[in-house]
């Protein structure tokens, strides 16, 4: 289980089920569990302090290098 949060204000943003060993380029929706402070405005998920962690697409989230950073163990 992932906790995903901002790299800029290092907020929570939401816990993620991550299957495999690879790295996180995709969060599907039906695999995250609770959404803690993640804000979602038409394409955009963000965290609530503007900084743009992925665009969302039709079932999943494709998310941006650099604008997360992560804490748990792969499953």
């Amino acid at each position: 289980m992932l906790v995903i949060k901002c790299a800029a204000c290092k907020t929570k943003l939401f816990r993620y089920l991550k299957i495999g060993k690879g790295e996180v380029l995709r969060c599907y929706n039906e695999r995250i569990v609770k959404i803690y402070d993640l804000v979602q405005e038409g394409e955009d998920s963000k965290c609530p302090c503007g900084n743009i962690v992925g665009k969302n697409k039709p079932g999943y989230i494709q998310m941006r290098k650099g604008a997360f950073f992560y804490t748990g163990s792969k499953l």
